[in-house]
C-alpha cells in the first residue's frame, strides 16, 4: 500500500511538473471575500478565446494544492484552453460552510460569495466568457457546488458533483449534519425545490444544468442523499423523476447513467464508496467543452458517454451475489437491484425509496 501510495504521488508530481503552467495565488482585489477564501488560478499559456472558467473545490481536509495534483483539471485545461480557480477553504478542518444563511443566500456571505466575487473579477477583468461558468467538486467541495448551483444561479452554467448532498441538506446546523450525511433527512421533491428557489429570491433566470455522482457503499454520506438531489433538482427543472434515459456500463462497468431530461444526470457507481474517483472528461463533456481548442480552434469531438439509450424505469444497479448475504451499508433490494437481499446478522434490509434499499 504504501509502495502504491508512493507511486501515485511521483506520478501527480510528474504530471503537474509537465504542465505549461503553474498553479499560483490570486492577490488581486476581486471583492467582497467575508471568509478569506484562498483563491489559486490554472492558467494555462494557450487559451481559447473567449476563455470558459472552472472553479474546482477539495474535499474536507484537504487543500487547493491537492486538488490541483490529485485531478487531472490542469491537464484538461492545456488541452482545452480554459482557465480553473482552486478555492483553499479557510476552516481548519478545510471543509466548506455549506450551512450558514449567509452562504445559502444570494450575496449574503459566507464561502460563497467569496467564489461567486472571484468569479465576477474573472469575467470583467480576464476575459472569461461569462456563459461558460462551471463547478465541480468532490464531498464538502460537492456540497459547496451544490451551493453555488442554488445561490448563484445567474453565474454559473453547470455544474458536476462527486459524493455531495442535496442543496441546504447542511442548512442551520454548525459544522456536521449527521441525520443529512446519514441520509436521513428526506424531503418531498417540492420542498427540496424550494429550498434551492429560497437561495436567490425572485430569481426567473435560467438554472445551471447539475450532474451528480455518488457511490452504493458511501457510509460518509450515505446514498440517499443521490436520491435526494435528483428529487431536487427534477423539481427545479419541472421534470419528472422518472429517468427519459438510462444506461448501464456508462462511463465503466458497474456504473449507471440515468438523465432526467437534458438538465439534470445521476451517475451511480455500484460498490463505490466515498468518494466517487473524478471523471474529468465526464465533466468535461458536461460542461460542453470536449471540443474546445486553445485560440478558439474547434477539435473533433472525443467520444463521450452514452446518454440517448431508450427509457427504463430507474438506474440499473445489478450485482453479483456474495455468499447469499450483503454486508452492513450494502445494497439488498431495489427495482433492477438482482443482488442478495438477505442482510449479514444482525442487520435488516430497509427500503430508502423504490429504487434503493440498504442493510442498516
Amino acid at each position: 500500500m504504501f509502495a502504491f501510495k508512493a507511486l501515485f504521488v511521483a506520478a501527480a508530481i510528474a504530471s503537474a511538473n509537465a504542465l505549461t503552467s503553474s498553479l499560483q495565488q490570486i492577490t488581486a482585489n476581486f471583492g467582497s471575500n467575508p471568509t478569506n477564501v484562498k483563491m489559486y488560478l490554472y492558467k494555462p499559456t494557450a487559451l481559447a478565446n473567449p476563455t470558459p472558467l472552472i472553479v474546482a473545490m477539495h474535499y474536507c481536509t484537504g487543500t487547493a494544492q491537492a486538488y490541483f495534483s490529485g485531478t487531472n483539471l490542469a491537464q484538461l485545461a492545456d488541452q482545452h484552453g480554459f482557465m480553473v480557480i482552486y478555492p483553499n477553504a479557510p476552516t481548519s478542518g478545510g471543509c466548506w460552510d455549506v450551512a450558514s444563511t449567509a452562504t445559502l443566500t444570494h450575496n449574503g456571505g459566507g464561502d460563497s460569495l467569496g467564489i461567486a466575487n472571484v468569479v465576477r473579477y474573472f469575467i470583467s477583468n480576464m476575459g472569461v466568457d461569462a456563459s461558460r461558468v462551471f463547478a465541480t467538486g468532490t464531498s464538502s467541495g460537492a456540497m459547496m457546488t451544490n451551493v453555488l448551483m442554488g445561490a448563484y444561479p445567474d453565474i454559473f452554467a453547470a455544474g458536476s458533483l462527486y459524493s455531495g448532498v442535496p442543496y441546504g441538506c447542511f442548512a442551520g446546523s454548525s459544522a456536521w449534519n449527521s441525520q443529512c450525511a446519514t441520509g436521513q433527512l428526506i424531503k418531498t421533491a417540492q420542498q427540496w425545490g424550494d429550498q434551492v428557489r429560497s437561495g436567490y429570491p425572485g430569481y426567473t433566470g435560467a438554472r445551471p444544468k447539475v450532474q451528480f455522482w455518488h457511490g452504493t457503499v458511501d457510509t460518509t454520506l450515505y446514498p440517499q442523499n443521490f436520491w435526494e438531489e435528483i428529487k431536487q433538482w427534477t423539481n427545479v427543472f419541472g421534470v419528472s423523476q422518472t429517468p427519459s434515459s438510462n444506461v448501464s456500463g456508462d462511463p465503466q462497468q458497474g456504473y449507471s447513467r440515468a438523465s432526467f431530461g437534458s438538465n439534470v444526470q445521476g451517475i451511480l457507481a455500484q460498490g463505490v464508496g466515498h468518494t466517487v474517483p473524478e471523471h474529468e472528461t465526464d465533466t468535461l463533456n458536461w460542461f460542453g467543452l470536449s471540443s474546445l481548442a486553445p485560440g478558439g480552434t474547434p477539435k473533433p469531438t472525443t467520444t463521450g458517454p452514452t446518454t440517448t439509450a431508450p427509457a427504463t424505469t430507474a438506474p440499473t444497479t445489478t450485482s453479483p451475489s456474495t455468499g447469499g448475504t450483503a454486508a452492513h451499508w450494502g445494497q439488498c433490494g431495489g427495482i433492477g437491484w438482482t443482488g442478495p437481499t438477505v442482510c449479514a446478522s444482525p442487520y435488516t434490509c430497509q427500503a430508502s425509496n423504490a429504487y434503493y434499499s440498504q442493510c442498516l
